[in-house]
């Protein structure tokens, strides 16, 4: 018989990006719901990370837990796992679940000895960033391979992700289901743009990897039907924000580009009348989600599982690393932005049919409930 209350031990090595937010909105939800969850972190961190756990303090009534869990392999991957062994049977936890490829190695060898404990792995990305063909790559797939014996259930938060897995590391022959993040209700409140705002948008890392040194590129000679050089406004901090700066400097764009910094996704939807997402790659960005869940009109490029987010509008998508594609649908979008809001509205219904954070729960705490019988 499932339980009614569940005791779930959520681990992840650091509480930062997508990962984070999937942990965080999975913790508070099921907590609500009357289950009983523990978080496993990483020792180290910094105020910022701190901040983020202790919010989630009032939802993790089996404690959050700091144990070495690094980045790469070492001494720590050997204890930790032991350490995670000894709290799942201290706190009674029914369910062990791995985020990440440090989490998932941690949860599931801690699963060794402990038969009435459910093993689930959400790789997100993890040991898939990896390249196979490399030294450290070829060993994180090792790895991979050698743990799915232990793991009850793997959960892919796309129909990416699970196509990755099965071509880098292996098919899984046990259970696997594809279960995307989701939104909050308050997610899908409509925001229009100001009088005011930009002419496009972007959030995220400021990295190479996130096509930012696509934007300046492709922004650099567009003019607004009426003849005003196009602006946007930029959210977000990383790696390249330096490289970025002097870019925008060395094309003059220093009176087109905001850099605001680190700010809410729903403020900086609202300071731009496009949402740009040109990334050379991703699993299931939630800046995608969420601009969509706001009806925000968006130009984004067909990688990874972003096509999934954007369903019956993924003809739209544009090919990666390149600024030709890029500057080409910027240019329609200002030239007339109707087809694109149009299809804002359609994504925006079809978002919120298939990425609700009800239902996200909903299907996971199925899963958990199915391995307690």
């Amino acid at each position: 018989m499932a339980r009614d209350r569940l005791r779930v031990l959520q681990v992840m090595r650091a509480p930062v990006g997508g990962l984070f937010r999937h942990v965080a909105d999975l913790t508070r939800t099921l907590a609500e719901r009357g289950h009983e969850v523990g978080i496993v972190v990483d020792e180290s961190g910094d105020a910022q990370s701190d901040s983020k756990l202790a919010i989630l303090e009032p939802f993790a009534a089996l404690g959050i837990h700091r144990f070495p869990i690094p980045r790469l392999l070492g001494p720590q991957d050997v204890t930790t796992p032991a350490r995670i062994r000894a709290l799942a049977k201290s706190t009674g936890a029914d369910i062990l679940h791995g985020h990440g490829a440090k989490g998932g190695f941690g949860a599931r060898l801690a699963r060794i000895g402990r038969k009435r404990t459910g093993a689930v792995y959400t790789p997100h990305g993890g040991a898939l960033h990896f390249d196979p063909h490399s030294l450290s790559g070829g060993l994180f797939m090792t790895i991979e391979r050698s743990l799915l014996r232990l793991t009850d259930a793997l959960i892919f938060e796309s129909r990416y992700a699970q196509k990755t897995f099965a071509a880098h590391v292996a098919q899984p022959r046990g259970r696997q289901e594809v279960i995307h993040n989701g939104l909050a209700e308050s997610e899908f409140i409509p925001i229009s743009p100001g009088a005011d705002a930009a002419d496009f948008a972007f959030v995220g890392e400021l990295r190479t990897l996130k096509g930012i040194d696509l934007i300046v590129e492709a922004l650099a000679p567009l003019r607004t039907p009426d003849g005003r050089p196009a602006s946007i406004v930029m959210a977000g901090d990383g790696p390249d924000a330096a490289a970025l700066g002097e870019r925008i400097e060395q094309l003059g764009l220093g009176e087109r580009v905001t850099l605001a910094g680190i700010r809410p996704a729903r403020e900086i939807f609202a300071s731009g009348r496009c949402v740009l997402v040109p990334s050379r790659a991703e699993s299931l960005p939630y800046v995608v989600m969420e601009a969509a869940a706001a009806g925000r009109p968006i130009i984004a490029t067909n990688v990874g599982g972003i096509g999934e987010i954007f369903g019956p509008t993924a003809h739209s998508l544009i090919v990666p690393n390149e600024v030709a594609p890029l500057r080409d649908a910027m240019s329609a979008f200002l030239a007339a932005p109707q087809p694109l809001e149009a299809e804002a509205a359609t994504r925006r219904d079809f978002v919120q049919s298939r990425f609700s954070l009800t239902r996200m729960v909903d299907d996971i705490e199925a899963l958990y409930q199915s391995l307690t019988i």
